[in-house]
């Protein structure tokens, strides 16, 4: 049996702190879209995040060429402005466990385009097996066990695009990691790109929510209420310090370590912790269709990975 190196086990432990991480912020964005817009949200989230990175490492990153600033801004434009804005909407129509589901087939979207594009021998009769048992699983996991089969096209086709940003993400972040620059400056930029790219979406006024249908709401009296609970502050500080700032540097960072294909299987158990915290805090159940497809999905992700 091969031995795991200091270094590998370091990496697998920074992605199972994100991992946790990150499956509790679907519910903490559930919480908040009870106040907040998708979009102030985003926002705020990712504002937090990039002045957190700057107390972080308040160091400039220089580049070696201008040019390396593509390969920031489409990472900032796919994995944080494009993915974050569609999975805080897609969890304002179904629910987070919902979400967490679907967007968990991430992992195969990111293999899909590391084949196209870096050429990488990750299609096998496996992972062709996984993603058909997974994307099965999603499709149950959609329907939930309603007996006239309706469901939320809009939240689970803006989740499915969410998990397609994310595999253009993963592309991005390996061509960032192989200039090897310093990795919480190098998330830094990504950051500063991503509030660059959410500024057409403020002007276009497309926060989507139930409370306020425009980028920020404008009455004084609901903005008192909304910035003055302490539960409002806890979630967007969790979202934007430990979340974005944190998580975001420890993923890039363990991508780095053990290859950006190979780190995004651990993105499969997302879900696990999501529908765990969502029927604690939420009350979010899931029918047994719901629950075959959930295991579905996983075990899909995991065939998809396998390897003899």
């Amino acid at each position: 049996m091969k031995k795991i190196s200091a270094a590998s086990a370091f990496g697998i432990f920074l992605a199972c702190v994100s991992v946790f991480i990150w499956g509790i912020t679907f519910v903490s964005t559930k919480s908040l879209l009870n106040d907040f817009s998708a979009f102030e949200i985003l926002v705020v989230r990712f504002l937090a995040a990039y002045l957190g990175l700057w107390a972080m490492r308040p160091k400039r990153l220089v580049l070696k060429s201008k040019k390396e600033n593509i390969s920031f801004a489409l990472a900032g434009l796919t994995g944080v402005t494009l993915y974050q804005f569609f999975e805080n909407i897609a969890i304002s129509f179904t629910t987070a466990s919902n979400v967490s589901i679907i967007v968990s087939i991430c992992p195969m979207f990111t293999a899909i385009v590391a084949r196209i594009f870096l050429k990488e021998k990750c299609i096998t009769k496996s992972f062709v097996a996984g993603f058909i048992l997974a994307i099965s699983g999603v499709a149950l996991v959609s329907f939930n066990g309603n007996a006239d089969f309706h469901f939320s096209p809009k939240g689970d086709l803006l989740a499915l695009l969410a998990g397609i940003c994310w595999g253009f993400y993963s592309l991005f972040v390996s061509k960032i990691n192989s200039m090897k620059y310093d990795i919480v400056c190098s998330t830094r930029r990504i950051f500063f790109f991503a509030l660059i790219f959410m500024i057409p979406l403020a002007l276009a006024g497309t926060g989507a929510e139930k409370t306020s249908s425009v980028f920020i709401n404008t009455d004084a009296a609901f903005n008192i209420k909304r910035f003055s609970s302490l539960a409002n502050w806890g979630n967007l500080l969790f979202l934007g310090i430990m979340a974005s700032a944190g998580c975001f540097a420890l993923w890039n960072k363990s991508c780095k370590i053990l290859g950006t294909v190979k780190v995004s299987a651990g993105l499969y158990m997302i879900p696990v912790v999501t529908v765990i915290f969502a029927f604690i805090f939420l009350g979010e159940k899931l029918s047994l269709m719901g629950i075959c497809g959930a295991a579905m999905t996983i075990c899909g992700l995991f065939i998809s990975s396998w390897k003899k």
